[in-house]
């Protein structure tokens, strides 16, 4: 049996399973983020709380965390599975798409940000080296906090949820060669630094390699025979391997080990085996990320900031401003919607864990005075601290910019209150476009919407009937008529589709909606959300191509007609039955329908 010095080493995680059983169900009861209240508690238990009279009374000691050693590790484990599950979410062709976002947005953002903190700080006074780790650091956000914050309220695939993640994927990257940078500086590197930062990415591209080369090869045969045991916790085994080996192998190339769990995620979206992984990982996936947000308040120096309340506040208050103030504007030169950027320039303004690491190494190194260590991640922590309360912020002062763009936009005529029966159109770009002239030559009524102002007023000019508007807002739908619509033609090519259908289906699980995509990968993808038809464009383009050559080689054009028609609806059949759906949509649809006439 345990003696009473073993039975004492087990309170922390008591702790915290307290934390996680008695105080999260309470917050969440009061409508408040699960994790104010892990970082609330791991401030009030930790060495910089409670934990400071831990020494002078045996009863505050039970009461306190101590091993913070422990604490931390879990905590990563947390970091790594939420990354590996958004990568279940996500998928190898959503990421890529992004591609603009992380390299040239994310990119973009770490520079600038970094930047322009060096220079104040060394304004205030900082040697270059500790201007420059200290911008460096300052630059970066919580991916934890900040993931988890979006999965929680399902916006990982809203526009927002996008850009904040392929930012954070960006500044995740950054840490390898930063890392080096600050023991370059430190004089704990050998060479000079731009070969050493030029080394450890190419450490870092093999290993992501490997990871992704392993994963390609090994991932469908160790599920299927884990799967074929019948056995769940063989499943559990192999999903655990998977997690956490992907993230032993970053880690060991100088990378976070929440990427490498991240990529191997990404590879298992693509398998059969990732709902079940989902479900498998879900429930100690949430336990270990509020490990992490406890770890994190065990950071927040609560007498620091009583000592020093106008500096903490103000490093705090110019922090959020001056990150804000940077990347509201980038994310806009990207492309990104006025609402979804100021959202994500305010989520992404507080400070991140990697703060800890980076600013706490060069601290070990003698590059930063450790009271401007302290100071400084004082700061950060206040700001991470924070962060439930700033995403509500977020999200209102979104929701006015949006308000304030549709109104002062030079298209603001509004779609008829009429009542009449009619199809609408989102976007008008090319293809909506083309799908307007047909419906005109039909004479089949119908409205248009699109985001794109000089757009709208353009065509509105010469008599189309296309209104300024985002048809991923049910009161905007509304407005158009989505009550009486007899169809919806989603034409865009973006993302955003994804937003727009489930907007659509929420409102009306009765009306046809016919969508545009991109691929075959992408069109299962929008059958999944009960879309009545989707278009794939490059099949479509191998349709056409295959008409334009059988006729071209004399075969008469009924036959090839026919031909084309009989594939065409067999891979509508096949993206259906992949997407776990079949070919009665229709029916389900027109099941709807009556349903919603029988109604009073």
């Amino acid at each position: 049996m345990a003696g009473p010095s073993e039975i004492f080493a087990f309170k922390d995680a008591l702790i915290v399973l307290g934390t996680a059983a008695v105080v999260a169900p309470v917050v969440h009861r009061l409508k408040i983020s699960p994790v104010l209240g892990f970082l609330v508690v791991g401030a009030a238990l930790g060495p910089f709380g409670l934990g400071r009279l831990a020494e002078h009374s045996q009863a505050i000691a039970w009461l306190t965390v101590t091993g913070e050693r422990q604490i931390a590790f879990i905590a990563d484990l947390g970091i790594v599975f939420l990354l590996f599950f958004i990568g279940l979410e996500l998928s190898m062709r959503r990421l890529i798409t992004m591609r603009r976002l992380v390299f040239g947005l994310g990119g973009l953002q770490c520079f600038i940000s970094t930047l322009a903190i060096s220079l104040v700080a060394l304004w205030l006074g900082q040697p270059p080296d500790a201007a420059l780790i200290i911008g460096a650091c300052l630059a970066l956000s919580s991916t934890a906090i900040v993931m988890e914050l979006l999965s929680g309220q399902r916006r990982m695939m809203s526009t927002t949820g996008r850009t904040s993640f392929a930012i954070l994927l960006a500044q995740d990257l950054a840490v390898v060669p930063l890392l080096f940078l600050i023991s370059a500086l430190g004089g704990h590197s050998e060479g000079n630094v731009a070969q050493g930062i030029v080394i450890a990415l190419l450490e870092a591209v093999v290993a992501v390699g490997i990871i992704a080369l392993v994963g390609r090869v090994i991932l469908k045969p160790l599920f299927r025979l884990a799967a074929s045991t019948d056995n769940p916790e063989f499943f559990m085994a192999a999903t655990l391997l998977i997690a956490v080996g992907s993230g032993v192998i970053a880690a060991y190339a100088g990378l976070s080990m929440a990427l490498g769990a991240f990529i191997a995620g990404l590879l298992l979206a693509e398998t059969e085996y990732r709902r079940a992984v989902e479900a498998m990982i879900d429930p100690f996936r949430g336990l270990l990320l509020g490990v992490f947000f406890f770890s994190v308040g065990m950071h927040i120096d609560l007498s620091f900031i009583w000592r020093e309340p106008l500096l903490v506040v103000g490093g705090f208050v110019t922090m959020m401003i001056a990150k804000s103030l940077l990347l509201a504007p980038l994310c806009r030169l990207f492309g990104v919607p006025w609402a979804a950027s100021v959202e994500t320039s305010l989520l992404l303004a507080p400070g991140g864990e990697f703060a800890f690491i980076g600013i706490g190494l060069a601290t070990t190194y003698g590059l930063i005075d450790s009271g401007v260590s302290a100071g400084v991640l004082a700061v950060v922590s206040l700001t991470m601290g924070t962060l439930p309360f700033v995403s509500l912020f977020a999200r209102r002062a979104a929701q006015r910019v949006a308000d304030e763009i549709a109104n002062g936009a030079p298209a603001t005529a509004l779609p008829p209150d009429d009542h009449a029966k009619r199809v609408i159109v989102v976007g008008h770009g090319r293809v909506g476009q083309l799908v307007c002239d047909m419906l005109d030559k039909h004479e089949i009524a119908y409205v248009a919407a699109d985001r794109d102002a000089p757009r709208v007023e353009r065509w509105r000019k010469l008599g189309r009937p296309v209104y300024f508007g985002d048809a991923s807002n049910p009161l905007f739908l509304q407005r158009c008529g989505i009550d009486e619509a007899v169809g919806v033609i989603v034409t865009i090519d973006t993302a955003a589709v994804d937003d727009v259908v489930r907007a659509v289906r929420s409102r009306r699980p009765d009306v046809m909606i016919v969508a545009r995509a991109h691929d075959a990968q992408h069109a299962r993808h929008l059958y999944t959300l009960a879309v009545t038809d989707t278009v794939p464009e490059t099949i479509e383009a191998s349709l056409q191509l295959a008409e334009s050559a059988l006729v071209g080689l004399g075969v008469p054009m009924g036959l090839v007609i026919a031909s084309i028609h009989e594939r065409r609806e067999l891979v509508r059949h096949e993206l259906q039955a992949a997407a776990g759906g079949t070919a009665s949509m229709t029916e389900q649809i027109r099941r709807a329908r009556r349903d919603r006439a029988a109604k009073p």
